[in-house]
């Protein structure tokens, strides 16, 4: 005789049931850390049930040691003005071949458009008399303006800023690569300038504990500072990565010589000669004019101790953009430096605008709240504005960043709110601001970068020509303002004609009652003049 057939559905539905209960169970146990790594509730009942620690998830988390951006704006204007109050010391040892021509003529913006469509910089100044409008008058006006670009990985190596560079010089004069450091590793990855260093130890401020301590307290934005040994030399050579590259009629070596110290300058490997300098504290300049620079090489002689190599600057008059990149540095470096560094190179040089690039080490997938890093935002503006006081300060929004997800990569769902609180910083201190990810959106996002070969592979760094894109995009809206700012000079112009119209009436006038006084003149209409 068969057996009957057993019936499981029951066990199933008794095991479903013991699964459902564990889950429940689970979803009740608070989050836990186990070494060193913290796990989340696994609550699969979110709909239905919260839990106080859900609510602090939400909250924003902490990115970044706050200590890190730890900077007292009293201290640091005291340290300025302390140290410009110093006994005076010869700071300029000027080598003057030829002096170059510097007439420059007033430019008319550039109606050129390269992207599809402008993304506008956004001014928030509320004082009635904007740095970014007297940057775009000095721009319009023909006079040598000078801009820093201050950030991270996202322009090493002169990308972004080697061909908004160029489109400026060639819409506005000048020429030359800007800064170059004195030495760094990194120097082969640079196709604007060809730099070849011996003899000299070079320190990086995200690796400032490492750096010898007569040297650390001293670093300046560039985010380097080179001890030479006995010889040290560097040599800089122009390069047609871009044009007008090779334009450079002045350069300037920078330095410190806190002991006498004899140095040595070599112009397009020809002439050369020697200078005795002091030792003091003050930051020192090498200002070698000429017709033509290709070529300019450096060494330190004598004097090595405690003597700092910060680099050089190739300018031609015109538009100078200095790249300042600091790999992995989320914009706290800046606070590192010597403010008084900073600004006794800022009274040699002399800066219209400096821009912050800064942000995407900071960003995470899935975290929307930015609050506290906007402040720190907030902090940079404050800083910038102490070390570099003539100058306009223009905040980069950060830029677009796929991640993968389930069906391949997409767009970071952080980037709008990074975006939008550093748009907030620029706002609460008056700074201006350009949103870079709505202009990378505009051709086609992180995804399109990729695939036309303007990024890498990890959706998140552009290479060279995706620097070009971004770059022709600030570039153009750069243009957009400037046609703006010449509307209204044009403006003030008109006016001030009719005022001077108007008053030059009246003088005639005047001049005729004086001439004509106790004179009976013809009036037919009855009337007389007051």
């Amino acid at each position: 005789m068969m057996q009957p057939e057993k019936n499981y559905l029951n066990r199933g539905w008794i095991a479903l049931t013991m699964l459902i209960a564990v889950l429940v169970g689970v979803s009740f146990i608070p989050p836990q850390s186990v070494g060193g790594i913290h796990l989340r509730r696994a609550n699969i009942l979110s709909d239905l049930l919260t839990f106080e620690d859900a609510a602090e998830a939400k909250a924003e988390p902490a990115l970044f040691d706050e200590e890190e951006f730890h900077v007292d704006m009293e201290q640091v204007a005291e340290r300025i003005v302390a140290d410009s109050l110093a006994d005076s010391v010869r700071t300029t040892f000027e080598w003057s071949l030829a002096r170059p021509d510097s007439t420059l003529r007033a430019r008319r913006p550039d109606t050129v458009r390269l992207t599809p469509r402008i993304v506008p910089i956004e001014d928030y100044d509320t004082t009635g008399m904007s740095p970014m409008q007297r940057f775009y008058e000095a721009l319009l006006g023909g006079r040598p303006v000078r801009i820093a670009v201050l950030g991270d990985s996202f322009i090493e190596g002169d990308i972004l800023t080697a061909d908004l560079r160029e489109r400026l010089q060639c819409a506005y004069g000048g020429g030359g690569t800007g800064f170059a450091p004195m030495a760094s590793p990194l120097t082969a990855f640079r196709r604007t300038v060809r730099t070849q260093a011996r003899g000299w130890n070079s320190y990086n401020i995200m690796q400032r504990q490492r750096t010898p301590e007569e040297l650390r307290a001293n670093y300046f934005v560039s985010g380097w500072v080179c001890s030479p040994d006995e010889g040290a030399s560097t040599r800089w050579e122009a390069t047609d990565a871009r044009q007008r590259l090779d334009s450079v009629t002045t350069a300037r070596v920078l330095f410190l010589a806190p002991e006498d110290a004899r140095i040595e300058a070599t112009l397009n490997d020809t002439l050369s000669r020697s200078f005795d300098v002091e030792g003091d504290a003050a930051v020192r300049q090498l200002l070698v004019t000429a017709p033509h620079i290709h070529a300019l090489s450096f060494k330190v002689l004598s004097g090595t101790r405690r003597f700092i190599g910060y680099g050089a600057t190739f300018e031609g008059g015109g538009v100078t953009v200095d790249n300042y990149s600091v790999r992995s540095n989320n914009g706290q470096a800046m606070f590192w430096t010597n403010p008084s560094v900073n600004a006794q190179v800022n009274a040699m040089l002399g800066y219209d605008l400096v821009v912050l690039q800064y942000g995407l080490n900071i960003m995470q997938a899935g975290v929307h709240a930015y609050n506290s890093y906007g402040r720190q935002v907030e902090k940079m503006v404050a800083y910038v504005r102490q070390c570099f006081p003539g100058a306009a300060v223009l905040v980069l929004g950060v830029s677009d960043r796929s991640v993968k997800g389930e069906a391949g990569f997409e767009p970071m769902d952080a980037v709008p709110y990074m975006s939008e609180c550093q748009r907030r910083a620029a706002r609460n201190t008056g700074a201006a601001f350009w949103p870079t990810s709505d202009a990378m959106r505009v051709l086609g996002g992180m995804e399109r970068f990729v695939a036309s070969g303007w990024a890498g592979k990890d959706y998140t760094h552009i290479n060279y020509a995706g620097g070009r894109q971004v770059a022709w995009a600030l570039f153009d809206a750069l243009n957009a303002a400037l046609g703006d700012a010449t509307l209204r000079l044009e403006a003030e112009a008109r006016r001030r004609e009719m005022q001077q119209g108007v008053i030059d009436s009246l003088h005639i006038v005047r001049l005729d009652r004086q001439l004509f006084s106790g004179v009976m003149l013809e009036d037919p209409d009855n009337t007389s003049l007051q």
